[in-house]
């Protein structure tokens, strides 16, 4: 009798148009692009696909939200400064928490720049897990559609654009594998005609764990 795939052993369906899905092993997957370039949409589909649990997206705007609310603003810059470390020390507690206990998670933020990623890769190093980058890399002007369909006020366009320069000159392929990588996936978008559902149907994530190991 034929061994099941991963996908299916945990109970996800693949479609038959698409190529085989790319594995994702156990470990960090940390999220690379600017704000607007799909990230999020990505990973809701990947909880509503049940590809991942929920619990395995940490998100720092989610975070920002619980600790502080939506709509909260620092007052100033120190105040700003200290919500900040906070956020963030939250985050790696619960990306360190999953990690130990030898489960899958998704760090959603922008990473864009080398100091993000530092961060997040010296966590998955304490804990000897493998790093898997998945990119979001739109052009310019599918970035800016985006940005305005989704009616962002928290940013401007020209925001959006040094993020998307930043993007450009510091997380490419070759500089993310340098970092300590595993591997580096770009994940389709707009300018491929792929929806976010269908862009996570070409990812499978590691195979289910028996009880007990």
């Amino acid at each position: 009798m034929p061994e099941k795939s991963p996908d299916r052993a945990c109970g996800h369906p693949r479609p038959h148009d698409l190529a085989p899905p790319i594995r994702i092993p156990v470990g960090l997957v940390v999220l690379v692009g600017p704000p607007a370039s799909g990230k999020t949409s990505f990973v809701r589909a990947l909880v509503e696909r049940r590809q991942v649990e929920a619990e395995a997206v940490v998100s720092s705007d989610e975070i920002r939200a619980e600790l502080f609310g939506a709509s909260a603003e620092p007052a100033d810059s120190d105040a700003a400064d200290a919500a900040d470390a906070r956020i963030f020390e939250e985050r790696d507690r619960r990306i360190v928490a999953r990690l130990a206990a030898g489960r899958s998670v998704i760090a959603e933020s922008t990473n864009v720049t080398p100091q993000a990623r530092e961060r997040l890769i010296a966590l998955a190093r304490r804990l000897d897990a493998p790093v898997t980058v998945l990119r979001f890399a739109p052009d310019v002007a599918d970035l800016l559609q985006q940005y305005a369909e989704r009616g962002r006020t928290d940013l401007t366009a020209a925001d959006i654009r040094a993020y998307a320069a930043v993007m450009s000159r510091d997380a490419g392929a070759d500089r993310l594998r340098s970092e300590g990588a595993a591997a580096v996936h770009d994940v389709p978008g707009r300018r491929q005609a792929v929806t976010p559902a269908e862009a996570a149907a070409r990812f499978t994530f590691a195979p289910c764990r028996p009880p007990g190991r």
